[in-house]
Order: structure tokens, then sequence, then C-alpha cells
């Protein structure tokens, strides 16, 4: 996969409270750059939201409208959930990581994806726009989680 891009940051509040907030897909809309509508479209085998549950999403980037569904690979709040792409127009993985320090939390986004041909050719420009994009989803996401 040529796209792997992770972007970091530290923000000044609890684990718990970044990851309930972050994990939710009911706020992607609100704090992930380009995320137009998000909504539960199959639950975990154990009821709701977990490993298994699909979120179907659409997106605009690069000026181009995307719908994608993404399935739930691994849940372990706070610390971290893995999302895996399962239909959409390239393949897709999400990795959010949150882990406790002095400070706050280490907030840690990775997407990885993107292997035919056009992507590869595509590859520096598309892992640009998508940093610039995860940058300012984390910093949405403390300014919404800090916000008075």
């Amino acid at each position: 996969m040529p796209l792997d891009v992770t972007v970091e940051r530290v923000l000044p509040l609890p684990p718990e409270t970044v990851a309930a907030y972050a994990m939710d897909w009911r706020h992607d809309t609100e704090w992930s750059r380009g995320v137009r509508s998000a909504a539960l479209t199959r639950e975990a085998d154990t009821g709701g939201f977990g490993v298994g549950a699909e979120v179907t999403r659409t997106a605009r980037f690069l000026g181009r409208r995307f719908d994608y569904v993404l399935r739930v690979a691994g849940y372990a709040p706070p610390r971290m959930l893995d999302l895996v792409s399962v239909a959409g127009p390239v393949p897709l993985r999400v990795t959010y990581t949150f882990e406790h320090t002095r400070t706050g939390t280490f907030a840690r986004i990775r997407v990885r994806g993107g292997s035919d041909l056009r992507h590869l050719l595509a590859a520096p420009l598309i892992s640009r726009q998508v940093r610039n994009a995860l940058t300012a989803a984390l910093h949405t996401l403390e300014a919404r989680l800090t916000a008075p």
C-alpha cells in the first residue's frame, strides 16, 4: 500500500474523554475534515458499536465525493479503534490510538491504502492532502473538546 500517513498530537485531556468522542461515529462530521455524513449501517455481532460493526461515510476529498464503508476490525476503548474499508473507491485502513501522557492524551491517526496504479502515481499528492486533513482533524478535535 503506497499511502501510509500518520499524524500525532498531544491533547490536554484524559484518553477516556478523547476516545469517547473520537471513537463515536456520530461525531465524525464534527471533527473529521471532509466527512459529510456517517451512519452505523451494521451493528457488531454483540450489538451496537464494536468489532464487526460497519460505518458508512460520505466524504469530499480533492473535490470529489467518496462513499465508503468501514468495518471495525479492532476496538479497545479508550486506547484503539481500527477500521478497514469493505466498500469504496480504494482499499483503506484507518487506525486511531490514544495513550495516556503526563499532560493528557497522545493521539495518533494512521491511514493506509490505495494500492492500484492510479494511486501509485498520485501517492505524493494524496499523502500530502491526507496529512493536511488529518492534522486539521486533530486540531478540530482538540478545539471541540476544550471549548468552554
